[in-house]
């Protein structure tokens, strides 16, 4: 009787945890149980590596759509986990990264003959993302929804995002698509998103990123960081002069110039060209190579998708809350820099090596 007593004891106790709310901050069991989710994406031999996910179930896997996309929904009791694959071997998988121009955060994507996916993921119209990334988080909110309104029907009002590496980077696009429905009153307002990018890329500019941080400030998302990986450095990130806000000093600098006397008006505006000149070049030659050109593989690929017009920017920069782990002398001695291997510090091993170091 002790024995049925104290199991049911801890049944009601074991029910009563999982009952609760998401809290804010970053919950270092929380991401490491969302590693354990992500990494089931692998084949076999990755995944047995890996720890399987002790307190969620694997409830719906989705067919792969775009351009090489698959989520899966895990859940248990009271929480629903949306988590995002990243980046296959596939050609294809890898044009989703390729194509990296960007365009305006708030606007229409036309993705077949008969279909548009209206988006907002930020109100600025100074905003942009990865169009990429953007066109990868249409496909999947599209089959996400319907499971996501399925859930809520079920009492389910904790929806946890997470994403590793590609993952990531539409994890941030899809968090900002979220809470914006939530606000137009297109999703119930009592639904508590939390997210963790892992290994997150650079999803957008520096406007993007102000929205993004101010939606989910106070401890609601987060970008994990290895500090030896390369991935969260990219896209490549092109400042201009028009990548500031209205009220700058560069705005008027030609106006100024204009002003002083010729000897100085020569030299002022030779140093000006010179220096803002190569980025501008630069970052249309990024337009027309990441934009243009990729955008007809993309085609090839999805019948009937028309390029956007694309924002005049390359000014890639981090979002979000970041958590990062630092690469220390014993993590180096495990997993050492390769030229072969350069994706040694990316998988989801020696990101949680370093978790489990943090205290």
């Amino acid at each position: 009787m002790r024995y049925l007593l104290s199991l049911f004891a801890t049944a009601l106790l074991f029910t009563g945890t999982l009952a609760q709310s998401l809290r804010p901050g970053f919950d270092k069991a929380e991401y490491i149980e969302l590693l354990k989710v992500s990494a089931q994406f692998g084949d076999s031999s990755y995944t047995s590596k890996f720890p399987a996910p002790q307190h969620y179930k694997l409830a719906y896997r989705s067919p792969v759509v775009g351009l090489q996309n698959r989520w899966d929904l895990w859940t248990n009791p009271s929480t629903a986990v949306l988590s995002i694959r990243g980046t296959t071997t596939s050609s294809v998988s890898w044009l989703a990264n390729f194509y990296a121009a960007m365009v305006p955060a708030r606007g229409e994507l036309q993705l077949s003959a008969g279909e548009t996916f209206t988006y907002e993921l930020a109100s600025n119209p100074k905003a942009a993302v990865h169009v990429g990334w953007l066109v990868a988080t249409a496909f999947l909110a599209k089959d996400m929804l319907p499971k996501v309104d399925s859930c809520y029907r079920k009492g389910i009002k904790n929806i946890l995002i997470v994403g590793h590496s590609q993952g990531g980077g539409i994890g941030f696009l899809l968090t900002a698509y979220l809470y914006n429905l939530q606000k137009r009153g297109q999703l119930p307002a009592d639904i508590r998103f939390k997210t963790y990018c892992s290994a997150g890329p650079k999803p957008g500019n520096l406007f993007f990123a102000y929205e993004y941080e101010a939606l989910t400030q106070n401890g609601w998302a987060y970008n994990v960081v290895n500090s030896a990986d390369w991935v969260p450095e990219v896209p490549i990130s092109i400042q201009t002069i028009n990548d500031f806000n209205v009220t700058n000093p560069f705005r008027n600098a030609p106006a100024a110039i204009k002003k002083q006397k010729l000897a100085q008006r020569i030299v002022l505006n030779y140093v000006y060209k010179q220096l803002s000149k190569p980025t501008l070049t630069a970052q249309r030659n990024y337009q027309k190579f990441l934009g243009q050109f990729t955008s007809r593989s993309v085609q090839k690929n999805l019948p009937g998708f028309q390029s956007p017009a694309y924002y005049s920017s390359n000014n890639y920069v981090r979002t979000g809350t970041t958590i990062v782990l630092l690469a220390d002398n014993d993590y180096y001695a495990k997993y050492p820099d390769s030229e072969k291997e350069v994706f040694i510090h990316h998988f989801h091993q020696p990101y949680l090596y370093l978790t489990n170091k943090l205290p």
